[in-house]
C-alpha cells in the first residue's frame, strides 16, 4: 500500500491539533516578556516532542532553516515514531515571534501535514505572494497584474468600489511603492508587522476579518504553509520565488527547483489533500489567544481537512502544573 493511500487524515487530525496546542501552551510564560528566541525555542521543543508521539514517518519539508541550524525543527528532520504513513510536514512553531515577545495580536503556532511528496520544497528565500478568498474565478487576479489592476478587478467582481476593498500588507520598506499604488485606488490597507501566514488566512474569511486580499513579498516557506491553509479554507494564492543572489539560487537547485521564474498556484504548492492546525498564542482576528485562568490555560485551535472541507474551532482547557 502506498504512503498516499495510507495517509489517514481523519485519524491524524486530532493529533495535529495537539501538536499546535502544546506548542502554544509552551510559550505562555514568555508572552510579552521581550525574548523572541526563548519563545520560539519553547514552541519548537514542544512541537518536536508532540510530533515524535505520532505514529507517522514524517519529514519536515517546510521548517526553520537547514540542519546546521538545529535545535530548530530543520528542513529534512525526521519526526514521528516511524510506525505509520510517510508524510510531509510544514510548520512554523511560532508564527510571530516578535508579536509574542511584545504581546501583539495574531501570533500563532502553525502546522500542516500531507502525504509524502505533496508539498513544494520551498527554499528559505523570499516569495512574492498574492491571495484572495473563495468563490472567485481562477486567475481573477494574478502576479503579472499591477497592484492597481488587482484591486480594480476584485472590486468589479464583488460589485463594489475600490474604496470598499481592504488589502493586507506586511509593513516593510520594500513595499512602500506598492502601498502607495494600492492607496491611490482608494482601497484601504491593513499593515501587519509580522505573521504573513495569518495575513493570507485572513482572506479566506473576509466577513470576519475585513480583509479582501493579501499581497507582498515574504518568506517562501510561509507561502507554502499559507497555501495549505487556503486548500482547506478555500481561496487562491499565487507565489513566485525571489532570488537575490547565487547562494539563494543554489538553495533552489538543492530543493529540485529548476524554473526560477515560475508562478506557483495553490495546488502546485500543495498537490494533495492536507490537514492543517493553528493555535492562537495572542488574540487576533482569526483566533483567541491563550487565556490564563486559575489552575488552567485555555486555547483556541483551528483544525481543518482539505479532503472534506471541514473547519473546526476547538477550545482546549488544560490544567496548569
Amino acid at each position: 500500500m502506498t504512503a498516499r493511500a495510507d495517509f489517514n487524515d481523519r485519524m491524524l487530525s486530532l493529533g495535529l491539533a495537539r501538536v499546535a496546542e502544546q506548542a502554544a501552551i509552551a510559550t505562555v510564560n514568555l508572552i510579552g516578556r521581550g525574548d523572541e528566541k526563548a519563545a520560539d525555542q519553547a514552541a519548537v521543543n514542544a512541537m518536536r516532542q508532540q510530533l515524535n508521539l505520532l505514529d507517522i514517518a514524517g519529514v519536515v519539508v517546510i521548517g526553520e532553516g537547514e540542519r546546521d541550524e538545529a535545535p530548530m525543527l530543520y528542513i529534512g528532520e525526521e519526526v514521528g515514531t516511524g510506525n505509520g504513513p510517510g508524510v510531509d510536514i510544514a510548520l512554523d512553531p511560532l508564527e510571530g515571534t516578535t508579536l509574542t515577545a511584545k504581546d501583539m495580536p495574531n501570533a500563532l503556532t502553525v502546522i500542516a501535514m500531507g502525504p509524502r511528496g505533496s508539498m513544494l520544497h520551498a527554499p528559505d528565500v523570499y516569495m512574492e505572494k498574492l491571495a484572495i478568498g473563495p468563490g472567485f474565478a481562477n486567475d481573477l487576479v494574478t502576479l503579472d497584474m499591477t497592484p492597481r489592476e488587482r484591486v480594480t478587478a476584485l472590486a468589479k467582481v464583488k460589485g463594489c468600489r475600490a474604496r470598499d476593498i481592504t488589502v493586507c500588507v506586511l509593513e516593510r520598506p520594500r513595499h512602500e511603492d506598492m502601498i502607495a499604488e494600492i492607496r491611490s485606488t482608494g482601497a484601504s490597507i491593513r499593515l501587519i508587522t509580522d505573521g504573513d501566514v495569518a495575513g493570507v488566512m485572513h482572506c479566506a474569511e473576509p466577513n470576519q476579518t475585513g480583509i479582501d486580499m493579501y499581497m507582498g513579498t515574504g518568506g517562501a516557506p510561509e507561502g507554502v504553509l499559507a497555501a495549505a491553509a487556503l486548500k482547506c479554507m478555500g481561496g487562491q494564492i499565487q507565489g513566485r520565488l525571489i532570488f537575490r543572489n547565487d547562494d539563494e539560487k543554489s538553495r533552489a537547485a538543492k530543493a529540485g527547483i529548476t524554473d526560477l521564474d515560475k508562478i506557483y498556484s495553490r495546488d502546485e504548492m500543495v498537490t494533495e489533500d492536507v490537514i492543517f492546525a493553528a493555535t492562537g498564542v495572542t488574540t487576533g482576528s482569526l483566533l483567541a489567544g491563550i487565556k490564563r485562568e486559575v489552575g488552567y490555560y485555555t486555547t483556541e485551535t483551528l483544525l481543518m481537512r482539505s479532503k472534506t472541507g471541514s473547519v473546526r474551532r476547538m477550545t482546549y482547557r488544560n490544567p496548569t502544573h
